[in-house]
């Protein structure tokens, strides 16, 4: 019997370059590669589909793409995209919203996040009973900081509760008058 197993993402790390060794693009004795290729004129389209070829066979082209877009690197081929490729991705970029860098980030590794992704890592840590102290060091800001993402959660939820529409419990039939809150008399 065949199996599949899917490796869970690996995300890169704040500051880690160590991917850039398994890049393609990257010359070494047994395969010079010029890095003029990656960074062609609009109009050079045999350039621009040679560095797209090389992109196409790298094992960290989807590691490249998310460091150009977090990076804000909009010059030459990134991830085998085009600078005018990249352009919509990097208007988007605040709003990628990737559960797996959540998940990683509230365990405790070091990941670039968007602003989608910090505010889903403060619900996760809320909802997990995460301490402030410990959401600051996750986020990467102060304690106090910490306290205020804390507070603007609570308020957003309790908001969220209070927006919900009441549902009617008691059953309701033709001719039937509706009973309001004085209906019930008081508390002894």
């Amino acid at each position: 019997m065949n199996s599949t197993t899917i490796r869970p993402a690996r995300h890169r790390s704040l500051g880690d370059h160590t991917w850039q060794a398994d890049a393609v693009c990257q010359s070494t004795e047994y395969n010079p590669v010029d890095p003029e290729t990656f960074f062609p004129e609009p109009d050079e389209t045999d350039k621009i589909a040679t560095a797209k070829a090389l992109c196409n066979q790298c094992p960290v082209r989807r590691t490249c793409l998310d460091a150009a877009l977090e990076g804000n690197d909009a010059n030459g081929i990134r991830g085998g995209l085009t600078e005018e490729e990249r352009r919509p991705l990097h208007e988007k970029i605040a709003d990628r919203l990737d559960y797996s860098r959540v998940n990683e980030t509230v365990s405790g590794r070091d990941i670039h996040l968007t602003t989608a992704e910090r505010t889903a890592v403060v619900h996760a840590a809320y909802r997990h009973g995460l301490t402030t102290q410990r959401l600051a060091w996750l986020l990467k800001v102060t304690e106090e900081h910490a306290k205020k993402l804390y507070r603007e959660h609570r308020r957003a939820l309790r908001n969220r509760e209070l927006n919900q529409p009441a549902t009617d419990t008691v059953s309701s039939e033709a001719g039937s008058e509706h009973l309001g809150r004085d209906d019930f008399g008081k508390a002894a």
